[in-house]
């Protein structure tokens, strides 16, 4: 949820250049300054336009990337003090052009996108080149009111909303939905002073439930939008700390309030095949006071809980290396219980006269003088020198006593024999 980011936040350049330089703006230049600068350039490069020049998209990116930098206070303070070294370009939305990016790949995003990877992408330059020569048609949506329809990829429908005074103290909320799930950006354009429109903000729409939505919140005080890439590289990254970069994604939105007039938004298709179909509707804030004042409280709980999971992951970071350290320790120390008994039982069996036998049973090893042989051996004269002698005669006597019974039983059979 949320009311926008400012324009767009590509990936970091190979050679990164003073962004100051990059824009040809000065250091004290103001952000509408450095917001013009980047819409001349940005058109003037856009891959739309210079489809057979890759040159020109590596310096889109570069002029995105430095806006990114130029256009954001906090990542522009660290700038300014300690240059690029200062901030986490790792952690910078990284952005597509569906016109330049093929079949193939289009197909591959979209099938990563719907897997639930977050995937931004540019706004088509024919968009924004029409909007800042005011030549799009602008469809009224008065407040209170809501209006549905299909967008074709890469291309905008644009509304008018109309406040007065009184909804412009009381807030005004547009918000998009869509309950087939489409990809969309909603769009906020400022007055240009050749009479077109500018870009200033941009939401992606991001799955709530069964549905896709993206919001602006014009309430005069601090709301804050939500972007999932920033928790998508955490998990990328550290998948077990991801937690703790959760609420990181919450940045704040860059305009809080609505002067009295006619204020320009538009529905970008962002599908990556087909049409999007949406709901588009404006609010006036003074019939949900007190979901106002519910948003006001739960996002600065937000907040707080973010400090806290700040801390708290320095806490936990160090308790794991803790649990770490004696997880390591008690696999060492199991392995070393586990050798000691190993030596102590070897030992014992030591304390014994039978070291080791001989398998043919032909003897055996002596051991503190003593001999020993196995349970159940015997050798030839156990029992005396004429047991072996009488043994042999015993044999002897069957022996004989089988030839005189076959000599009297079979006849026949001896005599053969004997013949």
């Amino acid at each position: 949820m949320g009311m926008g980011s400012k324009m767009e936040g590509p990936s970091t350049p190979a050679n990164r250049r003073d962004p100051y330089e990059v824009l040809s703006v000065s250091r004290d230049s103001t952000d509408q300054e450095i917001k013009t600068a980047y819409r001349k350039l940005a058109l003037k490069y856009h891959p739309d336009k210079n489809a057979s020049n890759p040159e020109a998209s590596e310096l889109f990116k570069e002029v995105a990337y430095s806006y990114s930098i130029l256009s954001d206070p906090e990542k522009r303070r660290q700038y300014d003090s300690a240059g690029f070294e200062a901030l986490d370009a790792d952690s910078m939305d990284m952005e597509i052009d569906l016109s330049n990016l093929g079949t193939v790949n289009t197909m591959f995003a979209a099938l990563f996108s719907k897997l639930g990877v977050p995937i931004k992408t540019t706004i088509s330059a024919n968009v924004l080149e029409e909007a800042l020569n005011g030549t799009v048609t602008v469809r009224p949506l008065p407040i209170g009111t809501s209006v549905s329809g299909k967008v074709d990829k890469q291309c905008a429908h644009f509304f008018g909303v109309t406040i007065n005074e009184q909804q412009a103290e009381s807030g005004i909320v547009v918000r998009v939905t869509s309950t087939a799930q489409s990809k969309f950006k909603l769009l906020y354009f400022e007055h240009d002073v050749n009479g077109g429109y500018g870009l200033a903000l941009q939401e992606d729409s991001e799955k709530t439930g069964k549905v896709t939505s993206a919001g602006m919140y014009f309430l005069h005080f601090q709301v804050y939008r939500m972007d999932s890439t920033v928790n998508a590289l955490a998990m990328a990254k550290d998948p077990e700390g991801a937690f703790f970069k959760r609420l990181e994604g919450l940045q704040p939105c860059e305009v809080s309030e609505l002067k009295p007039g006619t204020h320009i938004f538009a529905v970008y298709g962002d599908n990556f095949f087909k049409t999007a179909s949406y709901t588009i509707e404006a609010v006036c804030a003074k019939s949900y006071e007190d979901t106002t004042q519910k948003l006001k409280d739960v996002e600065a709980q937000i907040l707080r809980k973010r400090n806290e999971l700040r801390q708290f992951e320095a806490e936990y970071r160090k308790a794991l290396a803790r649990y770490q350290e004696v997880t390591d320790r008690y696999t060492k120390e199991k392995q070393s219980v586990d050798e000691l008994l190993k030596q102590r039982d070897g030992i014992h069996s030591s304390f014994t006269i039978v070291k080791s036998t001989n398998i043919s049973g032909n003897g055996s090893n002596l051991s503190n003088g003593s001999s020993s042989k196995l349970t159940g051996e015997e050798s030839p004269g156990e029992d005396g020198g004429s047991d072996g002698k009488d043994n042999q005669s015993a044999w002897v006597a069957v022996a004989v006593a089988v030839a005189v019974y076959v000599w009297n039983d079979f006849p026949l059979l001896g005599s053969r024999q004997v013949g």
